[in-house]
């Protein structure tokens, strides 16, 4: 289980992900504010993130940086409109969370194969499972 740093510290780095141009679409606040309430941050605390980035903080737990790269590739899947820069950035921050860069070149390249460019849990896993073996 992840401590509260370690929960403030993804859901900042959510929030840095999500302002890649510097401003947050509703669809994209209303996502971050329905995974802080899965973290049990409080409403106080997230908007508190919004505005006063933390440091990133490394988790421990491989399962849980899987997890919080599912998320982001949710995260910039929201709204339909990927860039170039978005994809560099989510493979930027998966090779900062320690995962393997041949593991997020395959989810980037099956994401396209799967309706709203969303891989599933369960094929996101076993992708990351080939690595951890």
């Amino acid at each position: 289980m992840i401590n509260r740093v370690e929960k403030l510290s993804l859901l900042s780095e959510m929030i840095a992900f999500a302002k890649t141009d510097d401003k947050i679409k509703t669809i994209e606040y209303n996502f971050l504010l329905g995974v802080s309430q899965q973290l049990d941050i409080s409403r106080e605390d997230f908007d508190y993130l919004m505005k006063h980035p933390i440091a990133y903080k490394h988790i421990e737990s491989y399962s849980e940086r899987i997890v919080q790269f599912h998320r982001l590739v949710l995260l910039m899947n929201l709204d339909n409109e990927r860039s170039t820069k978005d994809v560099i950035k989510l493979f930027n921050f998966g090779l900062r969370m320690g995962l393997s860069h041949e593991c997020i070149n395959k989810v980037l390249y099956l994401m396209d194969g799967f309706p709203n460019k969303i891989v599933p849990p369960d094929v996101l896993i076993d992708i990351f499972k080939v690595q951890y073996n």
